[in-house]
């Protein structure tokens, strides 16, 4: 942390010499902060939540989901983004990177390509490109995140090449990638990974993506090619109403020497509805199939097969606040969940966060 705190006094030092040099800096400081409690009514023991969720992870104890500082440089030609993170969202999702690594939140640098196109190169690490749903549990509909987002990357490492259309209907994009979900290649790893997002915005009541993600996750001695499709569609169905409708599909090669695949599957339906506009609620029903264990293993004879269901509250009393109840119920066609020491096949948690960005 002692390098990180050097990090920042830098990037503040050099901000204050832009500011004093200029009217405005092109260095600008924001950051978010997200307090979480959940009680899951199974009790686990060690605290822990299932292994298959990454964010609000700790049952029965008042925890720090995400904090983050963030400097963003921004000119007519170059920009970056740098910012570090602390929280259980770091400890989960970044656990397979080298203790410095985890902390990093975003550390990439874009360059403007054209001068009369809005094509820009960025290298480094950034949000994915994959899904509707961000770590930053504010800027989402509902408190958790869908079984869909959380088995997803929520960041990816790589170069990426963006091209934004004069109305800005249309953003195309192609990236090279060190994996799935990586900052760090896998030890024994050479394949590169690949992936494309095509983003349609044709008015303020609509938005398409289609997503996608090609590569090798594994060492390539046993190099196991896995394709994988995201769909979404944002809709605003009146002044009051939203619907959110997704779907992923991914297949895997069962082994480097072998022909067939693996498959799994999840759509997931979200409904919100202002009820005025400091408080809202949000309906989420959701699948997630994956019966040979791709992204998430069982050992059970069905694999996981899991339905959900969730309801939130939310109270936005300002602007850059909201503080959030969120009722979760997952069921399972297996006993992959344990309760006083036995297989049950279902979980339900309550939930709550308050969230501030600044």
């Amino acid at each position: 942390m002692k390098y990180i705190a050097l990090l920042f006094a830098f990037l503040l030092t050099f901000s204050n010499i832009f500011a004093q040099s200029e009217n405005k800096s092109p260095i600008t400081w924001s950051g978010y902060l997200e307090t979480y409690y959940v009680y899951d009514f199974n009790q686990p023991a060690n605290h822990e939540r299932p292994s298959f969720l990454y964010n609000h992870t700790r049952h029965n104890e008042f925890n720090l989901n995400l904090g983050f500082i963030k400097a963003a440089y921004s000119s007519e030609k170059i920009r970056a983004n740098l910012a570090f993170m602390a929280g259980t969202y770091a400890q989960y999702n970044l656990a397979a990177e080298p203790s410095l690594l985890q902390h990093v939140f975003e550390a990439n640098v874009g360059v403007k390509l054209s001068d009369t196109k809005n094509l820009w190169l960025d290298m480094g690490i950034m949000p994915s490109h994959i899904g509707f749903e961000s770590a930053i549990s504010k800027d989402c509909w509902t408190l958790t995140r869908s079984l869909l987002a959380e088995n997803s990357p929520y960041f990816e490492t790589g170069a990426k090449i963006s091209y934004a259309s004069e109305d800005n209907q249309w953003t195309l994009s192609a990236l090279v990638l060190n994996g799935w979900q990586r900052i760090r290649r896998p030890e024994g790893n050479q394949t590169p990974a690949f992936g494309t997002q095509v983003y349609y915005k044709p008015s303020d009541k609509v938005t398409l993506n289609w997503s996608t993600f090609i590569g090798n996750d594994k060492p390539d001695s046993l190099r196991q090619m896995r394709y994988f499709q995201n769909f979404y569609g944002i809709f605003q169905l009146s002044p009051k109403v939203g619907l959110i409708a997704g779907f992923d599909y991914g297949l895997e090669k069962k082994s480097k020497e072998n022909s067939d695949f693996n498959t799994w599957y999840s759509p997931v339906a979200i409904l919100k509805y202002d009820i005025n506009p400091k408080i809202s609620t949000a309906a989420r029903i959701e699948y997630y199939y994956d019966p040979n264990g791709v992204i998430i293993a069982t050992p059970t004879s069905n694999g996981f097969r899991t339905t959900g269901y969730s309801l939130n509250l939310d109270y936005k009393a300002f602007s850059n606040f909201v503080w959030r109840i969120e009722g979760r119920l997952l069921n399972s066609k297996d006993n992959i969940f344990t309760r006083e020491g036995k297989a049950v096949s279902d979980n339900f948690s309550l939930n709550t966060s308050m969230a501030v960005s600044f």
